[in-house]
């Protein structure tokens, strides 16, 4: 077998492997789900932020709340490890609603790591408010801005266009009044509308089980592909020296 058939095969089965790898890769952004509320209600958004980088941890998360469409209340779940801090400012615009005109709103939640606490690779973690009451209109972008522990800052805040086709970040959103896009209802994240039940809690072990066994699975389709490579390569030498 020539150099040239063998850098072949080898090109062509790495391909196949990151294509196997890309929708691994593609499910973890930091999203909303079911990515629903009703208008009026208390929404509990739990936001599941997956680590996607090999070599660094989150270490911190803000996401942007509406301020055309604000929100009148924002609390958050305490989290050990982590500093929570939500901000109220002015509006540049009063927003006239059912309950009145509101002049100031909750603009931005942050979640600061403590020293030494980070999400590390291959982990997640759930951040969890209670926002209300839900505007009424279409959907509620709320980008969400998360920093690694290298300095590295990804920007959830790419809205979804009508075509459905998603971009390369999407914002985390919530749909009221406007229909969630078909193929968005496994975003992870937890969103529930009070009154219900609270969000089940994730089992962070058994995500992180099922990531190292989809790595695995793929290290060893690359081990089996260059085994047969070569095991060719040694029966066609047979060939030619007999």
């Amino acid at each position: 077998m020539k150099k040239s058939t063998i850098a072949a095969s080898i090109a062509a089965g790495t391909t196949a492997l990151l294509l196997l790898a890309a929708p691994l890769a593609a499910s973890a952004h930091v999203r909303i789900d079911p990515d629903s509320a009703a208008a009026g209600s208390y929404a509990t958004l739990s936001f599941k932020v997956p680590t996607e980088s090999a070599t660094a941890g989150t270490v911190k998360l803000v996401v942007d709340l509406p301020t055309d469409t604000p929100f009148t209340s924002v609390t958050y779940q305490p989290l050990a490890g982590w500093t929570t801090t939500v901000d109220t400012e002015k509006l540049a615009k009063p927003v006239k609603t059912d309950d009145g005109t509101i002049t100031e709103a909750p603009v931005r939640v942050t979640w600061t790591a403590d020293s030494g606490v980070q999400i590390a690779p291959g982990q997640f973690q759930l951040f969890t408010i209670s926002a209300g009451a839900v505007p009424n209109t279409g959907q509620v972008l709320l980008p969400a801005h998360q920093t690694y522990s290298d300095g590295t800052v990804v920007n959830w805040a790419d809205k979804t266009p009508a075509s459905g086709k998603e971009p390369e970040h999407p914002a985390p959103t919530l749909y009221v009044n406007d229909p969630v896009p078909a193929g968005e209802s496994a975003n992870p994240v937890v969103a529930t509308t009070s009154p219900a039940p609270a969000a089940p809690t994730a089992d962070p072990a058994a995500d992180a089980v099922a990531i190292g066994l989809g790595i695995g699975g793929l290290a060893l389709g690359a081990i089996a592909l260059v085994v047969a490579v070569f095991a060719a390569t040694r029966r066609s030498r047979a060939k030619v020296d007999a």
